[in-house]
Formats: structure tokens, C-alpha cells, sequence
């Protein structure tokens, strides 16, 4: 008994030291990029390639660097910054409310082809963006809204990822007993869904707009397609341009480079502070999900 004992602790505790290993080798992987980021952040354009890079130099250089940043070019960091948070919320936001609205319904309505089109929905999750980009662009050039805030908000609101998570998460959190009581009251469906039902799919909602929020803030080939005009331009075309910039400009490109580093910095708060305000809602959400009533 005490060998057949010994027998099994052995592979587990050898399992849980290689599961340890790999998680501090996917944390490293994740952590070095920003770790880097944050320290290149303080040093001068003469010490960002001339010194060691997980180490500061010895002119702490961030406020420098962060006033030429917002102040470069007239301040049109500042300008690629107020765009993105633009596109960010709205896409995010109305692209959360159809995927809850279209997820509900799938979930909780049954009509004539719901099965088909829910198929279809699956089959678009697999479709690559960047597949529709080039299509999304001629469109929007026949009717006017290419180089237009539209052109990046409109396709963004189609989240087919989201509203399967939506639908799955309806499932669960929604009861059947609940709606039909609100029915009998005289409820409205629009009132049911936006007094009853949205409040319990709080915690979905919030993981598809964090989702959301972080897809539309990192997005780069649909804005370099659909964008000429600079002022339109988010943070993330706008620091490619910066670093374009700096690869035309030879060896005068140590200052954009090093604002290009600090802009990277800079992008990334806003996201940091969207995740921590909705990780609660996000956890409990995935939780809720898997666990079955």
C-alpha cells in the first residue's frame, strides 16, 4: 500500500515541476517585451542601443523622451491617441451590445433557420480579418465612407467570436422561468432584454467588450488600408509611420525611434487599466460559463 502510494505521488510531483517550469517560461515570454518596453522607455536616443536592454542607463531620460513625444509634429500623438480611444469605445461598445443582442436571440428565441444562420456564424469566427479588408475598403469607397472614422467603427461592430460567446453564455444565465414571468407581467421583449436580461449577462457582456476593446485597439491593417489622412490616423499607424520615419532618416533616427518606444509605452496604459477595471467581470464571466445549472 505505502509503494503503490509512493508510485503515484512520484509522477505528480515530477508533472506539477515541468508545469511549473513551462508557466515561468510563458510568463517570461509575455512579461520580457513589456519589461523591455518600460525600461526603454527611460533611456536617451545615444543609450537605447549603445547600453544593455534590461537595465537602466545612466541618464534617466522618460520625462524627456514623454514631452517630445506628446509635443512632436504638433502634438499629433496626443491627436492618434483621442482616435483610438474613439474607435476603441465605440466598436467595442456597440459590437458588445449587438453580439449580446444576436446572442440572446439565438439562445432564446427559436425560429425558422436559427440553427443555419448560428452555422454561418461559426463558419465567419474562422474567416481572417485581415481576408476582408482589401473587400471592406471597396465598399466603403463606393459609398463615400473610406477615410472616415466609419470605415474603421462600422466593420468593427461585427464580432462573430463574440456573439457565440454571447449565445453560450445566454444559455446558462438566463433562465426560461424568469422571461416567461416577465411576459406574463406585460414586459416588452426590448424591455425584458434591456431591464432583465442584460443585467445577468453583465459578466459575458464585459468579457466580450474587453475582448473587443483589445482587437479594435491593436488593430493596424484594416486603419492602413482604409486611412490617407494622417489627423485619422490610431496609435498603431500612427507609430508606424513614426518608425518609417526613422528607418528613411538613417542615422538621424535615434530621436524617433526612442518617441516611437515611449509611444508604445504610452498605448498600453489605457489597455492595462481597461483589464483590471473588467477582470472581475471577465473571471466571473468564464467561470459562470463553465460550470454547468
Amino acid at each position: 500500500m505505502t509503494a503503490t502510494k509512493l508510485n503515484l505521488k512520484r509522477p505528480k510531483g515530477k508533472r506539477s515541476t515541468i508545469l511549473t517550469v513551462a508557466l515561468l517560461a510563458v510568463t517570461a515570454y509575455f512579461l520580457l517585451p513589456l519589461v523591455w518596453l518600460i525600461i526603454a522607455s527611460t533611456k536617451s536616443s545615444a543609450d537605447l542601443f549603445s547600453t544593455f536592454g534590461f537595465w537602466f542607463s545612466g541618464d534617466f531620460a522618460f520625462f524627456d523622451n514623454l514631452q517630445q513625444t506628446l509635443t512632436y509634429d504638433n502634438g499629433v500623438f496626443l491627436r492618434w491617441m483621442g482616435n483610438t480611444i474613439l474607435y476603441a469605445v465605440a466598436a467595442a461598445g456597440g459590437g458588445a451590445l449587438l453580439a449580446a443582442l444576436a446572442g440572446y436571440g439565438f439562445a432564446k428565441y427559436r425560429f425558422k433557420g436559427n440553427r443555419a444562420m448560428f452555422m454561418g456564424v461559426l463558419g465567419a469566427v474562422m474567416v481572417p480579418t485581415t481576408a476582408l479588408a482589401i473587400p471592406t475598403y471597396l465598399l466603403f469607397s463606393e459609398i463615400g465612407l473610406a477615410d472616415t472614422p466609419w470605415a474603421i467603427i462600422l466593420p468593427s461592430l461585427v464580432n462573430p467570436f463574440g456573439l457565440f460567446l454571447m449565445r453560450v453564455y445566454a444559455e446558462q444565465a438566463v433562465p426560461d422561468s424568469l422571461l416567461e414571468a416577465a411576459r406574463i407581467d406585460g414586459a416588452s421583449e426590448a424591455r425584458i432584454f434591456f431591464q432583465v436580461t442584460l443585467r445577468l449577462l453583465a459578466p459575458g457582456f464585459a468579457t466580450v467588450l474587453l475582448f473587443a476593446l483589445v482587437h479594435t485597439w491593436n488593430n493596424y491593417f484594416l486603419p492602413l488600408i482604409m486611412l490617407n489622412d494622417p489627423e485619422l490616423y490610431p496609435i498603431t499607424v500612427g507609430l508606424a509611420r513614426w518608425q518609417g520615419q526613422a528607418a528613411a532618416a538613417g542615422g538621424a533616427s535615434g530621436d524617433l525611434v526612442s518617441l516611437v518606444v515611449t509611444g508604445s509605452m504610452l498605448s498600453i496604459i489605457p489597455l492595462v487599466i481597461a483589464f483590471l477595471y473588467l477582470q472581475r467581470y471577465w473571471q466571473s464571466g468564464l467561470v459562470a460559463g463553465a460550470v454547468k445549472q
